[in-house]
């Protein structure tokens, strides 16, 4: 139960309060452009890019796409990380 709490709150965190900026159209465009070169599956790219749109702002989805370019997300980020993940995971790979 203590997990699941944890990963709910993460994921509050993700989905940040009123102030946070949502993701650009740039930033969809780049986070699809990155997963084609890395996954080269369009339908898989595109849910993704769509997921990233409603599951965390601007900030965390310029981590996300450093990340997928090889960067480690910061140390204290690994579990909100590690949560968006799931999440998109969950929504475009649902029996993953």
């Amino acid at each position: 139960m203590k997990r699941v709490m944890g990963a709910l709150v993460a994921l509050g965190m993700l989905a940040g309060g009123a102030q946070a900026a949502a993701p650009s159209e740039a930033q969809k465009a780049d986070f699809y452009k990155t997963c084609m070169g890395i996954a080269g599956d369009d339908a898989l790219c595109s849910c993704k890019a769509d997921a990233a749109m409603t599951l965390i702002d601007g900030d965390f989805m310029a981590m996300v796409i450093a990340s997928m370019k090889g960067k480690a997300p910061p140390a204290g980020e690994y579990s909100a990380y590690n949560t968006y993940v799931a999440k998109s995971n969950q929504i475009c790979k649902p029996n993953y």
